[in-house]
C-alpha cells in the first residue's frame, strides 16, 4: 500500500466520516434568521448560489502530506473528488451518501452525508446557519464560519473560509475548509481556479465498481 493511499484513507476518516452527523437544517424561525450576523447569512447565500463549480484542490493532512486533484460540484447534491494520477482513488457524493472507491485494493466504502457539514455544499435544503459561528479573521474581505454541534462533540468541526469576490456567486468565494474530528485529526482542503456555471454532465458522478463480480 503506497503512502498516498494511506493519506487518503486517513482523510476519509477525518474529513468525511468523523464529521458526519452535524445536522445543519435550513428551516429556522423568522426571528432567529433575522438575528443571524449578516456575514453568516451572506455565506449561506453564497453556497446556495452555486449551481455548478469545478476547481483545483490540494488536500493536506495533519502531518503535512499534500496531494492534489480536481473537485466538481453540481447541485443538487453531487460532488466528485478526482485525485491526481498517482492516487488510485475517487470520492463521489450523490447528496445522500459519500462513496470512496479505492482501485488499489478494489474496495468501495459508503457513508450517509444527510446530516454532514458537507451537506452545506451539497443539499439546497440545508445551510450552516443554525450551527454556524463567525470566527474573527482580522480581514474584512475574509469570512470564516465554524460549524459544530455542541451537543455532539464526537461529530467534529468543519470551518469554511470565504473571500469576497464580486464575480463569485453571492459575492463570496469558498476558498478552503478545515475538518477536525474528535481525535483532533485535521484535514484541510484548499481550492483554486474556481469556475462557476459550467456544463457538468451527470456522468461525471458515476464510477466504475472495482469489486469482482460473483457468478451464481
Amino acid at each position: 500500500m503506497n503512502r498516498v493511499s494511506r493519506t487518503f484513507r486517513s482523510f476519509v476518516g477525518a474529513a468525511a466520516l468523523a464529521a458526519l452527523g452535524v445536522s445543519v437544517p435550513f428551516s429556522l424561525p423568522t426571528a432567529a434568521a433575522q438575528s443571524q450576523p449578516s456575514e453568516l447569512n451572506e455565506a449561506v447565500s453564497a453556497l446556495r448560489a452555486i449551481s455548478t463549480m469545478r476547481a483545483d484542490f490540494t488536500q493536506t493532512d495533519r502531518s503535512g502530506q499534500t496531494v492534489s486533484g480536481v473537485l466538481t460540484l453540481k447541485r443538487p447534491g453531487r460532488i466528485r473528488f478526482q485525485y491526481e494520477d498517482s492516487v488510485p482513488m475517487v470520492i463521489v457524493g450523490n447528496g445522500k451518501s459519500l462513496t470512496m472507491i479505492d482501485y488499489e485494493v478494489n474496495q468501495v466504502q459508503r457513508w450517509p452525508i444527510k446530516n454532514s457539514p458537507l451537506g452545506a455544499l451539497l443539499d439546497p435544503s440545508r445551510d450552516v446557519a443554525r450551527y454556524g459561528t463567525l470566527r474573527p479573521t482580522g480581514n474584512p474581505d475574509v469570512v470564516s464560519v465554524e460549524v459544530r454541534d455542541t451537543k455532539h462533540p464526537e461529530y467534529g468541526v468543519i470551518t469554511l473560509i470565504f473571500v469576497r469576490k464580486p464575480s463569485a456567486p453571492g459575492g463570496l468565494e469558498l476558498v478552503s475548509w478545515v475538518a477536525l474530528d474528535s481525535q483532533n485529526k485535521r484535514t484541510t482542503i484548499r481550492l483554486a481556479n474556481q469556475r462557476y456555471g459550467i456544463p457538468v454532465s451527470d456522468n461525471t458522478f458515476r464510477w466504475n465498481d472495482p469489486r469482482p463480480r460473483i457468478r451464481r
